[in-house]
């Protein structure tokens, strides 16, 4: 950090709604308070936009705001200014609330369990968004949010495969046409997106068997997403990063931005932008349609969109 803004205001002590109003504004932006009437932001900050729009608001109620560039004078400043943006209380709190929900979580229904992963995340993603210098703290607290997820789909999705040790393999592809594909009903995001891939581009006159659990796949089958099936997890891929590296199509960029969005809400890591925005569709579908075929129909619709748009980047 080798510059900060600013913003230097004066509010009229009379109107509290607009005091109120400006300290959401400045809170939500991640300012750092250099003392009262003084906020600061790196000048490279996303959020730096924020300022003028607060400086609108506090005109418009009478008082006064103006920003302006610092710079530092030596190291001492500028470590000082830096410190007002540390966040590892905050990591802490959200890791405290974590733990805390993850020691009751047995208690917890499926429904109520994913809505607390959800609001855990969002609080992490908000979080982060603020976090100017991520380090320590940060990555803590992803670890804790990963762990809490992981342990919902323990509780919640007994089925959920274990990965295999070794390499994905390539396959003859000629092996797998007109075949019946089977995997564990009540279809989530990487079974569906998976199902998606391989009618698509593996399989186009796959037809698909859901079952109750691995032990009811067909013995023609070919079983995906469960232990013991043709493909299922491998090291650190999920079942749709291996069906395509198993028929070469990991280096389509299309399915490759899919495969990354699949991979974080499935099995977490490393955040992908649209991510968020994928899993909301992929829950409206499986909330709104009960029978799995109906939500593969609708998802198949979200996963074609998904990938002409990555396909024309």
């Amino acid at each position: 950090m080798t510059a900060v803004s600013a913003l230097v205001l004066s509010l009229p002590t009379r109107d509290s709604t607009v005091r109120m109003r400006v300290w959401r504004a400045l809170k939500s932006a991640g300012c750092g308070v250099l003392r009262d009437g003084v906020y600061l932001l790196p000048s490279a900050a996303s959020t730096r936009g924020a300022f003028p729009e607060i400086e609108a608001q506090v005109r418009a109620a009478g008082g006064f705001a103006m920003t302006v560039d610092l710079g530092f004078r030596d190291a001492a400043q500028r470590d000082h200014a830096r410190n007002l943006f540390d966040r590892s209380s905050e990591y802490g709190a959200l890791v405290v609330r974590v733990k805390a929900a993850r020691d009751s979580l047995a208690r917890l229904g499926k429904r109520k369990a994913e809505t607390t992963a959800r609001r855990f995340q969002k609080s992490f993603d908000e979080l982060c968004a603020i976090d100017f210098f991520p380090g320590e703290a940060q990555s803590q607290a992803r670890a804790a949010l990963e762990a809490f997820a992981a342990e919902v789909r323990r509780l919640h999705s007994p089925g959920e495969p274990h990965a295999l040790a070794g390499k994905v393999r390539r396959t003859d592809a000629r092996k797998y046409r007109g075949r019946v594909w089977a995997t564990r009903k009540d279809l989530w995001i990487d079974r569906l997106a998976s199902a998606w891939l391989i009618k698509r581009f593996i399989d186009k006159e796959a037809r698909f068997k859901w079952i109750d659990a691995p032990r009811d796949c067909p013995k023609s089958a070919v079983g995906f997403d469960f232990d013991g099936a043709d493909f299922t997890h491998v090291g650190g891929k999920v079942t749709f990063e291996v069906l395509a590296g198993s028929f070469g199509l990991e280096s389509d960029p299309g399915i490759a931005a899919i495969a990354a969005a699949v991979h974080f809400l499935d099995a977490g890591g490393i955040p992908v932008a649209d991510a968020r925005g994928i899993e909301t569709l992929i829950r409206g579908i499986t909330q709104k349609y009960r029978n799995d075929d109906e939500r593969l129909t609708k998802a198949n619709g979200v996963f074609d969109n998904l990938y002409a748009a990555y396909s024309s980047n």
